[in-house]
């Protein structure tokens, strides 16, 4: 993901916003546009970079010869071991 950060600021901005979606793209990257001052989009990246995380880390582990049946991560489990939930696999790490 690339960020731009300080779109709050945008009569002193130095990189324009196609520049920005170009330079993402050239890169396979998500592009987003943010303001650590008053907080515009920075919960939202934060999602967006856990969620590709745990995709791309669980279509890993998954397609590997030595899961087992768990996806955890530093000790963080991230399947429903409820047995009252039989439905679903995963435990739902963020909301939209």
């Amino acid at each position: 993901m690339l960020v731009g950060n300080k779109c709050d600021l945008d009569n002193i901005r130095a990189v324009s916003i196609e520049e920005g979606k170009s330079l993402a793209e050239e890169h396979g990257l998500f592009f987003m546009e943010t303001s650590a001052k008053d907080s515009t989009n920075v919960k939202t990246a934060f999602e967006l970079v856990i969620k590709e995380i745990f995709n791309s880390l669980g279509r890993k582990v998954l397609n590997s010869d030595s899961y087992k049946g768990e996806l955890s991560v530093n000790g963080v489990s991230l399947v429903d071991n409820d047995k009252s939930n039989q439905n679903k696999s995963f435990v739902s790490c963020c909301s939209s």
